[in-house]
Parts: structure tokens; sequence; C-alpha cells
């Protein structure tokens, strides 16, 4: 007998013992309220007289003499009575929370498909049933989109190391190869290998972000745009891209560093899916109870309906887009782990000439502490 079937037994045994205690209780009961009222009866009757007990006619009732051993015997009798009729009861009861364990437990196996399905009554149990199944549908989902991940994340790394393989053994097996040749086969291996790099580096980062924040320091959205922006100037310059900002205050708290990734990921994706003359404008404000930030970019046209899709991982328009290997369609995953992380609202709309316009609102009202720099 497994320890799950003793701690079913075990508690049928109570609710049975916890059932018949209350059977035996009422027997008593009503014996006792009967004596009492057969000896309250025959104390008040004058001698002589005939007592309430008695009968005339056909015979004499029952006195509290003869009540008393007939008592005895009947709560004798009463006992396994009362513990048969408990037990019984006990296990009606228990017998659908079997039949959800039993069904919970081949779900947990790995028939992460099944459900419960319990239908009327409408009951404790019911709702039991139902939010388990709502809990079962949520894994379902969750393990679905964690192999998708391993699945994209394991084509994402071994297509690098794929072609680093075959670049060391072409440039090794060429028996004319010079010193310039072995150089820029050196060169495109450490280019590969920074691809890598970045797309463990990204991994990390989101999976930091999906385990939560543990610290929230003051910070201002604006500062760290600032920070960010001196930081790209040079690359959107060679890209002919034209950074603006619009940078006000905005306080709120958070994970400084992760914080600084979704901004650094929002400016980025906007320099990167962009065009050459393009421009890409940062903004920071604060409204009400939220602080802003806006990243709006120039770009190729994105359909509606494909804007979502781009921020579950390794989601990308068009794969190496502009032949660059740069892209690894993990930032705006990352922007929206962070978001959620932050309890943050993250909205995004394609703009009919083309590009993205990406909002993050954030809850404010620390602007009464020192900002985190």
């Amino acid at each position: 007998m497994t320890s799950q079937q003793l701690a079913t037994r075990s508690l049928q045994t109570r609710l049975a013992l916890a059932y018949a205690a209350g059977f035996y209780a009422a027997g008593v009961f009503v014996l006792v309220f009967v004596g009492v009222g057969l000896l309250g009866a025959e104390s008040t009757t004058p001698k002589g007289r005939p007592s309430p007990g008695a009968t005339t006619g056909t015979g004499r009732g029952i006195s509290l003499a003869q009540l008393l051993p007939g008592s005895a015997v009947a709560l004798v009798v009463l006992v396994p009575v009362a513990l048969a009729a408990g037990w019984f009861v006990a296990g009606r009861f228990l017998h659908p929370l079997r039949t959800i364990t039993a069904t919970a437990k081949s779900i947990s196996a790995g028939d992460l498909h099944r459900r419960l399905g319990l239908g009327e009554p409408t009951d404790e149990l019911t709702e039991l049933g139902h939010t388990l199944d709502d809990l079962f549908a949520r894994l379902q989902a969750a393990f679905d989109a964690q192999r998708h991940f391993v699945a994209n994340a394991s084509h994402e790394l071994r297509t690098p190391l794929a072609g680093l393989r075959t670049l060391l053994e072409v440039a090794l097996s060429d028996p004319e190869a010079d010193a310039g040749t072995l150089r820029s086969a050196c060169q495109e291996a450490l280019a590969l290998g920074g691809h890598q790099e970045r797309v463990v580096r990204a991994l990390f980062v989101l999976a930091t972000s999906e385990r939560g924040i543990f610290r929230r320091d003051t910070l201002d959205l604006g500062h760290i745009a600032e920070e960010v922006l001196a930081s790209r100037r040079d690359r959107a310059a060679e890209r002919g891209i034209d950074l603006t900002e619009h940078l006000t205050p905005a306080v709120t708290a958070g994970d400084p560093g992760l914080v600084e990734s979704l901004v650094a990921n929002l400016i980025d994706n906007a320099i990167r899916h962009n065009h050459t003359d393009g421009h890409v404008r940062i903004s920071t404000w604060t409204s009400g109870p939220q602080v802003t930030l806006t990243v709006t970019n120039s770009g190729p046209v994105i359909p509606g309906s494909q804007v979502q899709r781009l921020f579950q991982p390794f989601q990308k328009l068009a794969p190496d887009r502009h032949g660059r290997r740069d892209g690894h369609g993990l930032g705006l995953a990352i922007v929206n782990a962070v978001a959620q992380a932050h309890d943050a609202t993250l909205t995004a709309d394609a703009r009919p000439e083309g590009g993205l316009s990406i909002t993050v609102r954030f809850p404010g009202g620390y602007a009464d502490r020192t900002p985190a720099t």
C-alpha cells in the first residue's frame, strides 16, 4: 500500500470516527432525553396512582427501570452500527477526491493534454477540479513554450558553431593557404564567435528577467536613456540614422541593470531594423502615477498582425535582415520580460509609413527619492 493510499485511508478513518461519534452522541442524547422525561414523570406521580408509564386495557408502558437495561444494550449495539455508517458516508464523500487524485497523478506523469472535466453538481470539489484544470492548462502552455524556446536556442547556437567548424576545416585543408588566408579565416571565426557570445549573453539576460527582480532601486529613465544613447551614436552615424531625444525626468523603481537592458535593446532594435537616412526618436516623461518611455523608429513596413509575435524569443520578420549576423531575435523578448518583471505596461504599434512605435509605462511615484546612478 502506497503512502498516498495510507493517507487517504487515514482520512477516511478519521472522517468515519467523526461521523460515528456524531451518530453515537445523537443516540445517547435521545436515550437521555427519554430517561430524564420518565424520571421526572415518576417523581411527580402520587403514590397509589398509576404511573404515566402505565397503560390501561392491554398492558403497561415502559418504566425507567425497564428502560435502563434496554438502553445499555442499544448503546452497545449502536457502536458498530455508527462506525459502519460513518465509514460508508466517509467513503462516499471521498470517492470524488480519489478520482481527482488519480487523474491528477496521470496528468502529472506526462499526459498534460488530459483534464479532469468535472461536471455537475457544482460544489467545492467541482471548483477544485476547475482550478486544477486551469493550472494544468497553464503548465502545458509553459512546457510547450519551454520546448519551443530550447529548440530555437539550440538552433541559434548550433548554426554559428557549424559555420565556425566548416570555416576552420576549409582553411586547414587548403595546402596553399598563406598567412593572409589564415588571418581572414581567423577574423571570420572571431565574427562567428562574437555572434554566439551575443546570443548567450541575451539568453542570460532573458532568463534573469523571467526569473523576476529581487531589488528595487530608485532610478531615472531619462538618465538611463541618455547614457545608452551616448554609447550608440557612433553606430547610428555609420548607418546614417538620426538619433533625436526628448528626455525629461521619469523616476521609477526597479533593477537598474535590467531597465538599462530594456532601454538598450529598444534602441538597438530601432537602429538595426531601420534604413539609411532613417530616424530614431526616444522620449521619457512623467504623467500622473506613471512614467513613460517611448522609442519610435522608421524602417520597413510591418504588418500589424505580426507585431506581437516579435516579442517572442527568436522571432524575426526576416532572418538576418540586410545580411547581418547581429540580429538574434531576442531583443524585444528581453524588453517584454523586463517590462513584466517590473509590472510595466508594454504597447507596440506598427507605423503606416514603416517602423515601430514602442511605449513602456512604469509605475511612478518615486520622485521623493534619490535616483540610482
